[in-house]
């Protein structure tokens, strides 16, 4: 067959994804871009809002108006939480988050045999991690490794619980194991992804913390092997942690701890389980062992029940964290969540005004935060090149773009910051 893939939401869907490409390319299948002509279009999909959902939609739509003849196969969490909504979209094949090595082979049997199939588990009732191939097809400069699914916070804007189900971790030795294969790919930088992963290891005997998988992941790879950490629940960050993940030369001093709300109020009613203090200890342990490590945050505006005095804390919380960058988003209200139905909704335009001005606040503090390495010497992971500049990252993971005519593309370079544009830093190669 000829597959095309299409991918919505987080890094977990885009790590999936590439675990079913390169599942369905060892078993002969060709992969073929989605905007071309297939035999299946696979969309994975995304619900973690209504907007998602509606995206999600917009693409299967597309894909079965534009192929009428081809499988049409559906999969990922919009259908692990609505199958309903998903089947009067005409599809041929309906699957959740859950075997995805069993997908390839349900995709196989509805090219075949032309009968729509529907095959969805229930989250809640999975207690293993599936193992999946690391990578993707091409080689790139920067992998994901997925060590981690499922979660149990429930916080209450939030349907991706009922979608994944309980948290399940991806045992110790097959992170080092996958690791290492990934590093032998050519992989510089590893990123290490999860619907949670803060939670790691709950479920494994012994209970190990996520610093363990963090330090024997880093200690198995080479000095020159990045390993950046994905989205972090704020109390992971403790003073054992910051001190044992600082004395890894390998991990980026680069963590993103997700706020959504800088209001103790606005936070109960998220159901989230910290306070603004409590976050901003893990800032202020961060900022003990680490020269200005990079610190980003997702922020939510427009809550249910959010009065301008509760936004006017959120903005002066977010001044004192002094973010290197942020992702603002206006609330999006998701049916079947407990904020849903809450009383007091936000009007859209004032979610979106908040948002502007949030956004405002961040392009200022993010803007400070780079220009305090001008003239510095930084090290820059480069991954392409765009109108005539090679871009990258720094292991603090702000973007740095260089004239160079040689190839830089997967070296690690040392660059000297000569400026800001906007939202990245300029640079010259060393002599």
């Amino acid at each position: 067959m000829k597959i095309a893939f299409y991918t919505l939401g987080c890094k977990v869907n885009q790590y999936e994804t590439q675990a079913l490409e390169r599942l369905c390319a060892a078993r002969g299948h060709v992969l073929v871009p989605f905007e071309g002509e297939a035999d299946a279009y696979v969309i994975n999909t995304c619900t973690v809002t209504a907007v998602s959902d509606k995206k999600s939609r917009q693409v299967i739509r597309r894909a079965r108006h534009a192929a009428p003849g081809a499988v049409v196969a559906v999969c990922g969490c919009y259908p692990q939480t609505h199958p309903g909504d998903v089947e009067k979209l005409g599809v041929d094949l309906i699957a959740g988050t859950g075997d995805r090595a069993g997908f390839v082979d349900l995709l196989e049997r509805t090219w075949r045999e032309r009968r729509p199939v529907t095959a969805l588990d229930d989250a809640f009732a999975r207690r293993t991690f599936e193992v999946l191939p690391a990578g993707g097809l091409e080689g790139r400069t920067r992998a994901m490794l997925k060590i981690q699914d499922g979660c149990v916070n429930f916080c209450s804007y939030c349907i991706i619980p009922y979608a994944r189900g309980p948290v399940r971790s991806l045992p110790l030795a097959d992170c080092v194991r996958q690791a290492r294969a990934l590093e032998g790919a050519g992989y510089r930088e590893i990123v290490l992804t999860g619907i949670e992963i803060s939670s790691w290891g709950r479920d494994l005997e012994g209970r190990p913390g996520l610093i363990e998988a963090i330090e024997a992941i880093c200690q198995a790879l080479s000095p020159d092997t990045r390993v950046r950490l994905g989205s972090l629940e704020p109390r992971t960050i403790t003073p054992d942690f910051c001190a044992r993940a600082a004395a890894l030369p390998n991990l980026c001093p680069h963590f993103h701890l997700s706020l959504q709300s800088g209001c103790d109020a606005t936070l109960a009613r998220m159901n989230r389980k910290y306070d603004s203090a409590r976050y901003y200890d893990s800032v202020r342990f961060l900022r003990g062992v680490y020269d200005r490590p990079g610190i980003t945050t997702d922020l939510i505006t427009g809550f249910p029940g959010e009065t301008e005095e509760e936004f006017q804390a959120t903005l002066a919380f977010l001044q004192w964290c002094a973010f290197s960058a942020m992702h603002i988003f206006p609330y999006s209200r998701r049916p079947g969540t407990p904020a849903a139905s809450m009383p007091d909704q936000v009007p859209r335009a004032v979610k979106e005004e908040r948002a502007h001005r949030a956004a405002a606040l961040a392009a200022r503090m993010e803007g400070d935060y780079l220009a305090s390495f001008a003239g510095e010497t930084v090290p820059v992971l480069f991954e392409d090149r765009q109108g005539g500049l090679w871009r990258g990252h720094t292991d603090r993971y702000c973007e740095v773009s260089v004239p160079a005519r040689e190839n830089l593309h997967n070296r690690l370079v040392p660059v000297t910051v000569t400026g800001v544009e906007g939202s990245r830093l300029t640079g010259a190669l060393p002599g």
